[in-house]
């Protein structure tokens, strides 16, 4: 309870209240408002409040299955200003949607004009589109003006709309359900109607059904765009046990044969909610970055059917390995949540199984046709009351006459009159006596409601057929009356006619209804044996060419080394590689990172090319050391410019990602400096103050990431300014086979070979001897 406050900073009649109690009160309202009348839909009869009242302002505009077309706006309109206190955009997209058939399996709405595509595109405005119920939404409403439901006061007060509707087939799992509340959400798939309608006669037989029993009448979801669910039969069952769930859904395709070894695949069916414009979108974006290299292209023949066509990179290539890969990276593939939390009896939040949803539905379509024979027999003890008024009247005919004809106050002289005791005809005026001058008790009186009909009755009804029909009819009703009350007496009769009605509501909506057959198969995830794209590709020889700048391209066939190639202005080759389209190229940065690209993806040769950093994350501040083809039976020599290394295995390098994977470690002023093969049983290493060194191989450690060990021991000497500095550093590293001597490249061409390296063989990390007399003044061997 909130407490008055001595504070000036409070206005008069202003009242002081906590901050965490208020806004706690206020979101808790707004909380249960968004659940209750926004979010969630109704177990009973599946919809929203918003979907409900656009149904049934458009009953109120008797916009019929078989009528006429509306205006949207007026529909709309009517909404907004009658029942639904939102604004009318979110009005129209509601009704919208109810009339998409890729977006509810059995639509609500009877749309005329564009209400939206599957690729996205979104209705036109509502003055341009109009609408009315489907057959569909009037089984919703079947039985609305017979008391069937409670009504409740529009927002304003002025009018009335129903709490729900009576609902003759189960909406919510029919057309599914989707929204998002606070604290909780929803999202049903659409189903069957035939197979729901299947699970509740045998809910009906036997009440303690268990949810497994129920799939064998109720497969899973039938979506309306179709495709193929792949979820395994166990999953799908604890999904329907519990109210929550996953399903696997692959969109629907066949292999086309073009003649000549040559083929294509047709998609006709896309998976649920997927768009199609954004499908082909991300398919285009696969084949331009190269993710897919076995996929060629992608075209959208689509008219009013789905029809994509995927062609292949070659004729090699297996359909199922394509399909298969493309799953996995597009929404040719997608899990739909299943999250069944709905209102029990509109008031409560519940996350249902499967056996509840039905079970709250069928609770409710017996307490519709309670509701409903009541008002009927209702309706009957009324027209019997009528009905023996009439005949009454008809058996004592002259005295009426004379009552209605000569009575200054013919009702209540008819209320009066005792109809037991026969009267002629008179013969004049004067010989009429007014049954009000007689005060006689007891007799057969008529009902005010009787003397309404008889004075309301025609002139041509006075006819003995007329007498005679009335009779049949009163017979007929007391007939069907005590039907009635047999019917309300007997919980059995009861679940008959329910049973009855829904079997009429399977033949109406069975495989001759317009989308009646079932559009969801099932099926098995075939377990399609993982085979690496490499070789779905064509092999073709190709020559990588990467820039000093990182343009990198390749180009078809093995070109010389000596061919003259164009570059951007400014720019000049650096490297040259002989490889193929299934090969895989490693680069290796300045950072110690190693990088891999496959051939198949690289841009073609007609251009410059594209910069390598776009292909893989090299930072701005590093550089390429080296580019070479992926030999994974092959090892390779590290180095840093601190003079450590190490050897490792190329299938070691290997990088996943496009940020690469670190090898060689380095830190401070250090860079990664070396990546050569190793070719040999001897390591030589040559530092920048021209020492060169020999040892075995075997003295280096095979790792697969770390700093390694040195190579090459280097002196501290004081530089020009006195200061103590590293005299020399790494500046190349080679290995060799010791028995055939150790070769580099003339600075003016040519190869030397010095045969005997005993002389500079020693321990690894010495400091080495002076380079033979000849070496290349830049230290480098090749």
């Amino acid at each position: 309870m909130s407490e008055q406050t001595d504070d000036n900073n409070i206005m008069p009649n202003e009242i002081a209240e906590p901050l965490r109690r208020a806004i706690g009160e206020r979101y808790l309202t707004y909380a249960l408002s968004t659940i209750m009348h926004r979010a969630l839909p109704d177990a009973r009869d599946g919809l929203k409040p918003v979907h409900r009242r656009i149904l049934y302002a458009m009953r109120e505009l008797k916009l019929s299955s078989s009528g006429g077309f509306r205006k949207s706006a007026k529909i709309s309109g009517d909404v907004m200003g009658n029942y639904h206190p939102h604004g009318d955009a979110a009005i129209y997209d509601a009704m919208a949607r109810l009339a998409q058939d890729f977006a509810v399996r059995y639509p609500l709405v009877d749309g005329q004009g564009n209400f939206g595509n599957i690729d996205g595109d979104n209705p036109a405005a509502s003055r341009y589109t109009e609408a009315r119920m489907t057959v569909a939404a009037e089984a919703l409403l079947e039985g609305l003006n017979e008391d069937a439901v409670d009504f409740r006061e529009n927002y304003d007060g002025t009018l009335t709309e129903p709490e729900v509707l009576p609902a003759s087939f189960p909406n919510l799992l029919a057309n599914g359900a989707s929204g998002i509340a606070v604290g909780m959400a929803t999202n049903i798939p659409p189903h069957n109607i035939p197979e729901l309608v299947d699970a509740c006669l045998h809910m009906i037989k036997t009440p303690d059904v268990r949810d497994d029993t129920l799939l064998n009448y109720v497969k899973g979801p039938d979506f309306p765009t179709g495709g193929v669910c792949v979820e395994p039969a166990e999953s799908m069952a604890q999904a329907y046990r519990t109210g929550r769930g996953a399903f696997r859904l692959r969109c629907r395709w066949t292999t086309e044969d073009l003649g000549r070894g040559q083929w294509q695949i047709v998609v006709t069916e896309i998976p649920y909610q997927v768009q199609k414009s954004k499908l082909i979108e991300k398919l285009a974006e696969l084949i331009q970055t190269k993710k897919i290299p076995i996929l060629a292209d992608v075209r959208d023949e689509s008219a009013d059917d789905i029809r994509l066509i995927l062609e292949p990179k070659s004729k090699n290539v297996d359909p199922e390995v394509l399909m298969n890969t493309l799953f996995r990276n597009s929404d040719l593939e997608v899990r739909f949540s299943l999250n069944m939390n709905v209102l029990i009896d509109g008031r409560t939040p519940k996350v249902c199984s499967l056996k509840e949803v039905l079970r709250a539905f069928l609770d409710h379509r017996r307490d519709v046709l309670q509701r409903r024979s009541r008002h009927r027999l209702g309706k009957i003890d009324h027209r019997l009351e009528v009905l023996d008024g009439l005949i009454i009247a008809f058996l004592n005919l002259d005295r009426v006459i004379d009552i209605i004809r000569y009575d200054d106050d013919p009702k209540a002289a008819l209320m009066a009159e005792d109809w037991a005791a026969p009267r002629g005809r008179v013969a004049y005026e004067s010989d009429y006596v007014s049954p009000l001058d007689i005060a006689a008790e007891g007799g057969t009186r008529l009902t005010e409601v009787q003397v309404e009909a008889i004075l309301n009755m025609r002139l041509r009804s006075l006819r003995r057929l007329e007498e005679i029909e009335l009779v049949r009819e009163r017979d007929a009703l007391r007939a069907e009356r005590e039907g009635l009350l047999e019917l309300l007496g007997s919980e059995e009769l009861q679940w008959a006619r329910i049973s009855e009605q829904l079997r009429e509501t399977k033949q109406q909506f069975g495989k001759d209804y317009e989308g009646g057959k079932r559009r969801t198969s099932f099926a098995e995830a075939a377990e399609v044996e993982e085979v690496p794209l490499e070789a779905m590709i064509e092999r073709e020889p190709i020559t990588v060419v990467c820039s000093k700048m990182g343009w990198i391209r390749a180009m078809k066939g093995h070109i010389a080394a000596d061919q003259p190639l164009k570059f951007r202005d400014g720019d000049e080759g650096r490297f040259l590689l002989h490889a193929e389209t299934t090969d895989r190229i490693l680069v290796f940065g300045s950072n110690g990172r190693f990088y891999t690209v496959s051939a198949a993806n690289l841009p073609g040769g007609r251009g410059m090319g594209e910069p390598l950093r776009l292909m893989v994350d090299l930072p701005n501040e590093a550089e390429i050391v080296d580019l070479l083809v992926l030999k994974p039976e092959e090892k390779l020599i590290v180095a840093s410019s601190a003079g450590d290394g190490f050897i490792v295995a190329q299938k070691d390098v290997v990088a996943q990602t496009r940020t690469g994977k670190q090898v060689l470690n380095v830190k401070g002023e250090d860079r990664a400096v070396i990546c050569k093969p190793v070719k040999g049983d001897h390591v030589a290493v040559v530092s920048q103050n021209r020492r060169l060194l020999v040892f075995p191989v075997s003295e280096l450690p095979e790792m697969s990431r770390g700093k390694g060990v040195r190579l090459q021991k280097y002196n501290m000497a004081r530089g020009k300014q006195g200061v103590l500095e590293l005299d020399g550093g790494l500046s190349d590293v080679t290995t060799f086979t010791f028995a055939e001597g150790l070769s580099w490249t003339r600075q003016g061409g040519g190869n030397r070979t010095e045969p005997d390296m005993s002389h500079w063989l020693g321990k690894r990390a010495s400091v080495g001897k002076t380079v033979p007399h000849g070496f290349p003044r830049d230290n480098k061997f090749t």
